[in-house]
C-alpha cells in the first residue's frame, strides 16, 4: 500500500484527539509522499512542518520513529551516533513494518501514528519543535493527503497519551 491510510484509522485519530479534548487545524491537499512536494499546499501555515523518517537498528532490531523539522538534513549515521546505537545501525524500516508497528504506509509517517504502537517504537523529536517557539505543530493526520496543525502543549499531551516519551534531539543544521 503506498501511501493512503488504513480504513477508519483517520477517524480514530480524530476520536483520540477528541477524547483528549484537542482541536487540531485540518488542511487537506493532493497525496503527496517527500517534504517537498507537501510544502507548497502547506507554505502558508504559520508554524513548524515535519519531515518523519521510519528507521530499523539492525543490531537490536528495535524501531525508531524520527521526527525533525521539515528543512533538516539528516545524515543515518551521526543520528545513530547520537542515539547510541553505533555508526552504520540505523537504515530505513521496510514499509511492512511500518504497516504493523504504525498502521501507516509509504509516505505517511507520522507521530500522529504513535497511538497505534503497542510500544515497539521509540520516537526521537527535534528540539526546533519545541524550542522555536512555534504557535502550531505540523504533521501528517494518518495519511499523505493532509496536514494537521496542534499546539505544542497538545502535541506533548497527545503522545503521553500514547505512553511515548520524545527523545528530545538537539540537531543543527548540519546534522
Amino acid at each position: 500500500m503506498a501511501g493512503g491510510e488504513p480504513e477508519g484509522l483517520r477517524e480514530a485519530l480524530d476520536a483520540r484527539l477528541r477524547d483528549l479534548g484537542i482541536e487540531g487545524l485540518r488542511v487537506e491537499h493532493p497525496e503527496v509522499f517527500t517534504v517537498e512536494e507537501m510544502m507548497p499546499y502547506v507554505q502558508h501555515l504559520q508554524g513548524a512542518h515535519s519531515k518523519n523518517l521510519f528507521l530499523k537498528d539492525k543490531k537490536k532490531k528495535s524501531y525508531w520513529l524520527i521526527t525533525v523539522l521539515h528543512d533538516r538534513q539528516i545524515n543515518l549515521n551521526d543520528l545513530a551516533k547520537k542515539l547510541g546505537v553505533g555508526s552504520g545501525n540505523l537504515r530505513f524500516a521496510d514499509e511492512g513494518a511500518m504497516l504493523e508497528k504504525l498502521k501507516v504506509g509509504q509516505g505517511c509517517a507520522t507521530p500522529l501514528a504513535l497511538f497505534c504502537d503497542q510500544g515497539d517504537v521509540k520516537f526521537v523529536l527535534d528540539a526546533g519543535f519545541l524550542e522555536g517557539g512555534h504557535k502550531m505543530l505540523y504533521f501528517h493526520p494518518m495519511t499523505n493527503a493532509a496536514t494537521m496543525g496542534l499546539h505544542p502543549d497538545d502535541f506533548l499531551k497527545f503522545l503521553k497519551s500514547t505512553g511515548h516519551e520524545p527523545i528530545i534531539v538537539h540537531f543543527n543544521q548540519s546534522d
